[in-house]
């Protein structure tokens, strides 16, 4: 009797499912366990080393040494060469001197983020940010230096906003952190003149760069999402929702230069989904403007008296190459163009204001 002949119970598929969750879960607790005992060796070996250089002035040839005869005599373990032996040195001169235990965060992150961490990071403000955020999203290595080299913390919260005065804290706090200034559009290889619709299609075909440009917790609703107010209709560009503040978040997208009533039809926007989509249970909506260039002062004032909480940034595309940096126009002519563009199209019907 083959396995497939066998008569089996009937709740075999789930506790097939079960066990599979359990071995899984177990085999992923204990790659942390094994991570976080391998950070706590290296801070030891780390600590050690630095006290002694700093007492007995190490040069690098007593490292190097150190490092072959570790080799000679763990021939079977990896991670003791001479450069991680002075990045463990430079791990506890980052992360608290020396003390004898590893920063929380640290402990839980893998030694490629670490470096990569030590490598990029200018500051200790830096080095916290980033190693938290790693910690918290599950960021990759890949993501953590993309975020790193996008200067993902200085743009973080930076958008002018009224979260301040029309959210109370700590939700204005929270919905503050999602309002990045710029947001880097690089990934979407746009350059020369783009109308809005030409932008928008581009950030929701490559959705998954998009949401990760925004930042975590973001999920996407739609796009040009339709709205009927009493047999008048309106579209709203972008939508999403934000899994861990629970709002919708309202998107809107303007080429060219922030104009003083782009503030008022974002605050339509964002009124007409509170009001239709919201459910009790959600925190408040709130909208974001994304505009190719902007006067924070014009910003400020625009809404100062606005009803909903919104914010305004600008976009960029400054990480393209080198190579294809060159071939844009300079900055005041590329906005007019686009603004042309923008108005060519309203005035032909084929944009939503």
């Amino acid at each position: 009797m083959t396995s497939s002949e066998i008569d089996l119970p009937a709740d075999y598929v789930e506790l097939l499912e079960a066990l599979r969750t359990r071995v899984s879960d177990a085999r992923i607790q204990a790659q942390r366990t094994v991570n976080t005992l391998l950070i706590e060796l290296y801070w030891s070996l780390g600590r050690d080393i630095l006290a002694r250089q700093d007492r007995q002035g190490w040069g690098s040839g007593v490292i190097n040494r150190l490092a072959n005869d570790l080799r000679t005599s763990f021939p079977d373990m990896k991670g003791l060469s001479a450069r991680n032996l002075q990045y463990m040195t430079a791990m506890v001169r980052a992360w608290g001197g020396m003390s004898p235990n590893v920063p929380q965060t640290v402990a839980h992150l893998p030694w490629g983020h670490i470096r990569t961490i030590l490598d990029k990071a200018a500051t200790a403000e830096e080095r916290n940010w980033y190693a938290a955020a790693a910690v918290q999203y599950g960021w990759s290595r890949n993501v953590l230096l993309n975020m790193m080299m996008n200067r993902s913390m200085e743009r973080t919260g930076a958008a002018p906003s009224n979260f301040t005065r029309q959210l109370a804290a700590p939700d204005s706090e929270l919905a503050q952190q999602m309002a990045k200034d710029p947001y880097n559009f690089e990934f979407l290889g746009l350059s020369g003149e783009v109308a809005e619709r030409d932008l928008e299609n581009a950030l929701t075909s490559r959705i998954t760069e998009t949401l990760r440009e925004l930042g975590p917790g973001f999920a996407f609703v739609g796009r040009q999402v339709h709205f009927n107010v009493d047999g008048e209709e309106y579209w709203v560009d972008l939508l999403f929702f934000h899994i861990e503040q629970s709002r919708y978040v309202v998107i809107e997208l303007k080429t060219g230069k922030f104009q003083p009533e782009y503030a008022g039809k974002l605050n339509f926007y964002v009124a007409l989904v509170d009001d239709m989509l919201r459910r009790d249970h959600h925190n408040e909506t709130i909208g974001i403007l994304i505009c190719g260039t902007k006067n924070d002062r014009i910003v400020r004032y625009s809404l100062g008296r606005s009803t909903s909480p919104m914010a305004v940034a600008a976009y960029t595309y400054d990480k393209l190459p080198p190579g294809e940096q060159q071939t844009l126009p300079d900055e005041d002519h590329l906005t007019a163009a686009l603004e042309w563009a923008a108005d060519t199209q309203e005035a032909e019907g084929k944009v939503d204001g």
